[in-house]
Order: structure tokens, then sequence, then C-alpha cells
């Protein structure tokens, strides 16, 4: 069994890190390059960076943000936000990134997964999901669907047939983001969770809800997540990641031991 990742994840706007609830309210809590910094030295296993008003904005991602991060941390880094094309995803590559995350752009040219994945290899390709629980119905037979733009725009798309038609397409990965969990520190949606974990063969990354430990220990688990995204809990320094990966390798879950 491979082991599962602890991933703190920046979200950025206008060049600072920021949080909000179920995508709204944001703070501002940080600069972007500190805090990569700071959570390398103390064991993250990756770093996600998303410019999250890139893709509503319409513009191009804050590529010196991301060169600068690069420069810092020496762990797997993820970029997404504002990439739309093949040249966008080699500039955030050529800025010291492993791996482009694409949401937005994805779902309306899926093709863009193909073609990045034969350009730079499955293993550079997150899919991100930003996803909403509607309830079943003819559409969206799973009750969950595909919501864009930062949240704001339904789709009207499956988030299960999404992802497998994802999978099919060349994705190495999928990060997968509850909407309605997004920080409320609630705890993970595990039904969203388990059931794309369990239908396609790619890594899934569970994002959206870690208030406490036991919340990562709940989605590794019982959501099948091959590795689970953090933010408010290590942001405002409720716990480190030295006690959440403590408290997993206590609790049985095979970890990086980095504490």
């Amino acid at each position: 069994m491979l082991s599962k990742r602890i991933i703190p994840c920046l979200d950025v706007r206008e060049g600072r890190t920021t949080k909000g609830i179920k995508f709204k309210d944001n703070v501002d809590i940080g600069d972007p390059v500190e805090m990569a910094r700071f959570y390398y030295e103390n064991g993250a296993d990756e770093i996600v960076f998303y410019d999250i008003t890139a893709s509503s904005d319409k513009r191009d991602i804050m590529i010196e943000v991301v060169r600068r991060v690069a420069e810092t941390i020496f762990i797997p880094f993820s970029v997404g936000g504002g990439i739309r094309s093949v040249e966008d995803m080699r500039k955030v590559l050529l800025a010291g990134a492993e791996k482009v995350s694409i949401n937005s752009a994805a779902i309306l040219n899926p093709d863009l997964i193909s073609q990045g994945a034969k350009a730079f290899g499955n293993q550079c390709v997150v899919l991100g999901m930003d996803v909403k629980f509607s309830g079943k119905s003819p559409d969206i037979p799973s009750g969950y669907e595909m919501v864009i733009n930062g949240g704001r725009k339904p789709m009207g798309i499956d988030a299960l047939e999404w992802a497998k038609t994802a999978e099919s397409l060349g994705a190495g990965e999928i990060c997968l983001n509850s909407i309605d969990a997004d920080g409320t520190q609630d705890g993970y949606e595990i039904p969203l969770t388990a059931m794309i974990s369990s239908q396609v063969s790619i890594p899934v990354i569970a994002s959206g809800g870690a208030g406490k430990p036991e919340h990562l220990l709940d989605v590794l688990t019982r959501g099948h997540a091959d590795a689970a995204l953090i933010a408010s809990m290590v942001h405002y320094g409720a716990y480190s990641i030295p006690q959440i990966k403590s408290y997993l390798h206590a609790m049985g879950v095979k970890i990086r031991n980095t504490w």
C-alpha cells in the first residue's frame, strides 16, 4: 500500500493566501511563499497552489508567485487556476511546478486533458473537481454536480461521470473538492469521496472540510482517499503537520514519517 499524503493547500488571491467558507467571505491569512516554506519545513508531502480568481477574472495565473514558491520548497508542487492551454501548462511547469491542475478549462475543453497528458505525461495532469450536492436527477444520477469558475457556475454535469471521463482522457490524479464542506472544518464529504475513489483507478485527493485529525483518518479510510488536502486547520494554527501525522501513524495509517 502506498503511503497516504498530507497536502497543505494555498488558495491565492492578488498574491496573498486567502481562506473562505464554501468559496465565500475570504480573508487574508499570509504570504504564500512564506507559508509554503513553513509547511515544507514541517513535513508536508506536497503543496497545492490555487490562483482562485484567475478563471473567473479571465486572466493568466500569477507565474512569478509560482516561481518564487518553487524556488523555496523541495517537495512536489501542484498549481491550478487560469490554466487554459498546453502553453499555460508549459509555463507553470517551467516555473518549477511538478503538476498542473485544470478545472474549469477542462470542462469547457475536455481535449485539454489529453493534450496535456500527451505533452507532459499523465502524472503531470491533475483534474480539479469543484463539486456541489444537488440531489439525484436524470441529469445528475450521482446527486453531485460539477461547478466551475470558483464555485460560481453550475454546469449540469454529473461529478462521477466527469471523473470517469477525465480518467479515460488521461488525467493522472483527481483533486476532489466539496464546495458544501469547504472551509467548514466539519469533516470531508465522505460519501462523495468514497464514490469517486471506488469508481476510478487514479489517485484521489480529498479536499474541503478538514478541521481535526480525526477527519483525515475518516477520509483516508472510509473515504478511500489517497491523500488529504488541509487548509484552515493548519493555517490558523489549530494543528501542526507533525501532530496530524503522529495521530494518523498511531491509528495505523501508512504515511511518510517526516515529523
